[in-house]
């Protein structure tokens, strides 16, 4: 594995940030924070604020704070200190180069992976107020470029892609074209309604990796899954809005994929292997929509693939021979405790699946995740030496014979790419999709 950077980062240009900040005045972050604090936050900030006695416990579950040696100003109390409790404490009185620095952190030095909050003895979730600082941020115009165009697609397209409405239909009866010289009698059903499952995934699928789209369509086939997708806006299930603090914008893109699935009359949802997308269809924008659960069943690909699989729906002709660890998503481990399900499906998949240490709900985090890898550019050094300690942990897997990582997450697969590349730690990632399509029983 090569040395990695051990120094902080240089100031980094980001014209987002920079263009939002020139605009700042001390009047209007005042208004904006007092909007905030006083209108948006209640018993659960004040909880979290009165309760903390900086006792540091956090520090040693935070990646950030690992990779750059123990630096206070990466743990997740020393990030709030540097942000929100500052906020209060002076009463918003703060300034445009505060916020400048605020937002770097709360957008590219926290994952919001709420490892964190296992580790505090009263349970204060940093994510949490990461995102109050967050939503501050994005009222006062001052988000990271990349990530506010992706918003901006959202707002534009519904989807993060600028996926047109054509191009989504044309994707989906190209990939049903080439899975049908498989599998002559495949369909991929759109617009049926009353199907069991509603299958969505997000924008990079018809995008960039139409070959998942069409693995999902074979394994749904063999399976004899009565599913159906969408032809319209909704069919994506990723949300960038809810990192960017954008409320609204995430709960309009929620309402429509909840609204589709309503219009379709179908069962349950069943969403790709995503996890930042799982978290803002159960745990987020129906919140914020007023809805405490979903108004349907929301199922991870991990649960959807346990359950054919442990209903011998689909068959595994020969287990995957190449030794494989497996990385716990964030928002599907820690978030939805899928953790147990992810090791049946593997050890159901693959001839030997080797652990990296820690794993399950303590997995460190592939620092992609929170909407920081969708800063972009500016900010992929931040990321990659900000993890070093996620890649000692995938070296250590290496050397114990792993060839393969399975990332079920496409957040994740982003992220651990850069790791394994810029670490030249030597392994292949791959979805669960990838795997069981390759090992399961196709009609001859």
């Amino acid at each position: 594995m090569a040395e990695p950077a051990r120094k902080t980062e240089a100031k980094i240009k980001d014209e987002g940030i920079e263009r939002g900040a020139a605009q700042l005045t001390d009047e209007k972050i005042q208004r904006v924070i007092e909007r905030v604090l006083e209108g948006e936050t209640g018993a659960r900030l004040k909880a979290y604020v009165d309760t903390c006695v900086h006792c540091g416990l956090c520090s040693e579950a935070c990646h950030y704070y690992l990779s750059h040696d123990n630096d206070p100003r990466y743990s997740p109390a020393g990030k709030v200190k540097q942000t929100l409790w500052e906020i209060i404490r002076k009463k918003g009185r703060v300034d445009a180069a505060f916020i400048r620095r605020g937002v770097e952190i709360a957008h590219t030095q926290c994952n919001l992976c709420k490892r964190c909050a296992m580790y505090c003895p009263f349970g204060i979730d940093v994510a949490y107020l990461m995102t109050v600082v967050r939503r501050i941020n994005h009222l006062l115009g001052v988000t990271p470029q990349y990530i506010q165009d992706t918003a901006h697609s959202h707002a534009a397209t519904l989807n993060q892609m600028w996926v047109k409405d054509d191009e989504w239909i044309d994707t989906l009866q190209w990939q049903e074209e080439e899975a049908q010289a498989e599998i002559p009698t495949l369909r991929i059903p759109l617009e049926k309604e009353g199907a069991d499952i509603m299958y969505s995934v997000i924008g990079p699928e018809p995008k960039f990796q139409a070959q998942l789209l069409y693995q999902a369509a074979v394994i749904m086939d063999v399976a004899g899954v009565n599913w159906t997708m969408p032809a319209t806006p909704g069919w994506d299930n990723s949300d960038m809005a809810m990192f960017t603090g954008d409320n609204e914008l995430m709960g309009r893109i929620k309402r429509t994929h909840f609204e589709t699935a309503a219009r379709l009359k179908v069962k349950k949802i069943v969403m790709g292997e995503c996890g930042h997308a799982f978290r803002s269809v159960y745990d987020m924008g129906n919140r914020w929509l007023g809805w405490a659960m979903p108004p349907f069943r929301i199922v991870h690909a991990i649960e959807f693939y346990y359950d054919l699989i442990k209903e011998g729906r689909i068959t595994i002709a020969k287990k995957y021979e190449p030794p494989i660890t497996l990385h716990d998503p964030c928002n599907v481990s820690r978030g939805a405790g899928l953790h147990e399900k992810a090791r049946y499906v593997a050890h159901a998949l693959c001839e030997n699946v080797i652990e990296m240490h820690p794993n399950r709900e303590h997995n460190y985090c592939c620092c992609a995740g929170g909407g920081v890898i969708n800063t972009g550019p500016p900010f992929k050094m931040t990321r990659i030496t900000g993890n070093r300690v996620k890649a000692e942990q995938l070296f250590g897997a290496k050397t114990k014979g792993a060839e393969v990582l399975v990332a079920p997450c496409h957040n994740c697969h982003s992220g651990l790419h850069d790791i394994v590349h810029h670490y030249e730690i030597g392994l292949d990632i791959k979805f669960f999709g990838d795997i069981i399509y390759e090992v399961m029983e196709k009609p001859a």
